[in-house]
């Protein structure tokens, strides 16, 4: 099963139930709910005292206690919980003898602490899980060849281990030998495996199928993709959003006006002549409904379950601030080698086969990129490369040998005919002829045009391109991916120029690019999207792209609006009720039981209204490009 299948599994409700039980929060919530029902139901019917009495206080303090030690610890600090102001709340109901609206208050304010307490777990579960996917154990190959099981832990930068079929790749590494198809659903969130042969960089937890790879470890166990997502996970569940900051100041000076209003209501009517009974009844209805508890929960589920959702999908967004930026963009600038195009040359005309053959023969033995992609194609098309001899690499020049008994050299043409490819001259060198020239370019990621089209539905202006590279290469890529406003010739502080002209109206800039000549522009950025997971890109991005995949973008700015919406509207939700709720217990009679099922009932309704973010499409082929707007 991939990261994007949301069928459950066999196992799946049994391990939740498991999950949900072993959260401290819900067993005592479970305990609460019990002795309240039990103590009810010997109080409805008259049962003595000293039968229903001990159970109605069993639901107080299984539900209250840890309430009342956070408020007093708070308390102490010179700082006003709110969970304090609703053990008060329901220890003064229970003093005039409300003490089943008391009880039900304890009950419900457990239940939503505890559902607080699961959805946070369930978050960091959703992508922090990942480092199960990483093997325990690994077989490591010695230098004579020999093979042992070692603990993958253990593994340092340069062993060679050994991945065969079927099995998880244990740390991350660059493959030194064999070919396979990777499973990289668990990190990527790509449905279909992608090829790997020498070269190619893979990741711990991945899956190698349909061949046995040897892999060079590169990272230590604790700073492999999988270890660093969890940090990033970690990272985000400890930050808060620009909303829950400003809700939280206001909380505090807002929860002292909520007692200093509760005293008024009670002195005011105590004083004017009414019952202490009903003085205090009101004071306590008050105090409950006019508690900020829906409105301090109506900020985080829903980011933090955005963050957790786009970590599925590859996407990792560092912290819910980022989260909420991310809804905020509205302008957009791209870099291009490595972003919107692959970062590395393919060749992209051949005059003819053998023209390609007889090349790759004599690039056999180089290791300039050009040489590679001549290699490459070669291979790609299935063509036999004979040996060379006689090898000779000319620095600036090309290379040269014999290659079935003919001289051949491969440099570069002495005439550029387009601004847009890399000419490279095939010559027969015994009579100087040229036998054709090979076209190479750096190709443009296949999504490309699509995702810039889709930014640039999405942002207030079209995107910017800036790059270092020359004129003409870089306006031929504007225009192939449809971004006219193309900024060429660029060092990498010229690029935190470019942020700063783009932002100058009062915009928020997100800026996308490779994470190493792009790194400064990154962190001028508001929001610095890399594309790769090297080590200065988790160190200097936002939100880091694993699988370098441009269609993912706009899906993230349409998760972080729809984010941003949700919380909005619980932020309505929780401050209509409240209003309501104290409006009818300052005019009217609220009763105390419906006070506490609408306030707490608010709070219960916002969180689950945050959580629908982690829930799935149920029907999806995994393609960013498939999954319709949010």
């Amino acid at each position: 099963m991939t990261a994007l299948d949301v069928r459950p599994s066999p196992t799946a409700a049994p391990a939740a139930r498991a999950e949900l039980l072993g959260l401290p929060e819900v067993r005592w919530a479970a305990i609460a709910l019990a002795a309240f029902v039990v103590g009810g139901l010997l109080w409805l019917a008259d049962a003595p005292a000293w039968a229903s009495g001990p159970v109605l206080a069993v639901c107080y303090l299984a539900g209250g206690w840890e309430p009342a030690v956070e408020g007093l610890r708070a308390l102490r600090e010179r700082t006003l919980d709110v969970d304090l102001l609703m053990v008060v709340a329901a220890l003064g109901a229970a003093a005039i003898g409300q003490v089943l609206d008391g009880a039900l208050l304890i009950v419900i304010f457990a239940t939503s602490g505890a559902l607080e307490a699961w959805a946070t777990a369930r978050t960091e579960r959703s992508v922090g899980g990942l480092l199960s996917t990483a093997p325990e154990t690994a077989t490591r190959v010695a230098d004579d060849g020999s093979e042992a099981v070692c603990e993958a832990a253990d593994l340092a930068v340069g062993d060679v281990v050994v991945v065969r079929p079927g099995a998880a790749i244990p740390a991350d590494g660059l493959v030194v030998e064999g070919a396979a198809e990777i499973d990289r659903a668990s990190i990527t969130g790509e449905p279909l495996p992608v090829p790997a042969g020498v070269g190619t960089e893979v990741y711990a937890g991945t899956v190698a199928t349909g061949g046995t790879l040897r892999v060079r470890v590169s990272r230590p166990a604790a700073e492999s993709v999988v270890a660093r997502i969890a940090v990033l996970v970690e990272e985000a569940s400890r930050t808060k959003a620009r909303t829950q900051l400003f809700v939280e100041k206001v909380e505090q000076r807002y929860s002292v006006g909520v007692v200093v209003a509760t005293l008024a209501i009670f002195a005011v009517p105590l004083a004017l002549g009414s019952s202490l009974d009903d003085a205090l009844l009101r004071a306590m209805t008050f105090m409950i409904v006019a508690s900020p508890c829906a409105l301090v929960l109506a900020t985080m589920p829903p980011l933090l379950a955005a963050a957790a959702r786009a970590g599925r999908r590859g996407l990792l967004v560092r912290s819910a601030q980022v989260m909420e930026r991310l809804a905020d963009v509205d302008a957009v600038v791209l870099d291009k080698t490595g972003t919107v195009t692959e970062g590395r040359p393919r060749v992209v005309g051949v005059p003819d086969d053998e023209v390609l053959r007889l090349a790759a023969a004599v690039e056999t033995g180089s290791e300039h990129p050009l040489g590679r992609a001549v290699v490459a194609a070669a291979c790609e098309r299935g063509l036999t490369v004979p040996p060379v001899e006689d090898f000779v690499a000319a620095p600036g020049v090309g290379v040269r040998g014999v290659v079935g008994g003919r001289r051949i050299g491969v440099g570069r043409a002495s005439s550029q005919p387009a601004a847009t490819t890399t000419p490279v001259a095939v010559t027969d060198l015994d009579d100087g002829s040229v036998l054709g020239t090979l076209e190479i370019a750096d190709a443009l990621r296949p999504d490309a045009a699509d995702a810039v089209g889709a930014l640039a539905a999405r942002t207030v202006v079209p995107p910017v391109l800036a790059t270092g590279d020359a004129p003409g290469p870089a306006r031929e890529v504007g225009r192939r991916i449809g971004v006219a406003d193309v900024r060429a010739e660029l060092l990498p502080e010229d690029k935190v120029d470019v942020v700063a002209d783009v932002r100058r109206p009062g915009r928020t800039v997100a800026v996308v690019g490779d994470g190493v000549n792009d790194a400064p522009a990154l962190a001028a950025a508001d929001v610095g999207v890399a594309m790769r997971g090297s080590d200065l890109t988790m160190r200097a991005a936002d939100v880091v792209v694993l699988s370098a995949d441009l269609a993912r973008l706009p899906w993230l700015l349409d998760l972080a609006r729809r984010a941003r919406r949700i919380v909005v509207a619980n932020l309505v939700i929780a401050g209509t009720l409240i209003v309501g709720l104290v409006t009818w217990d300052l005019v009217g009679h609220l009763p105390l039981a419906l006070g506490v099922a609408g306030h707490e009932g608010s709070t219960i309704l916002v969180a689950l209204n945050g959580l629908r973010l982690l829930r799935e499409p149920r029907r999806s082929s995994g393609n960013v490009r498939d999954v319709p707007r949010l």
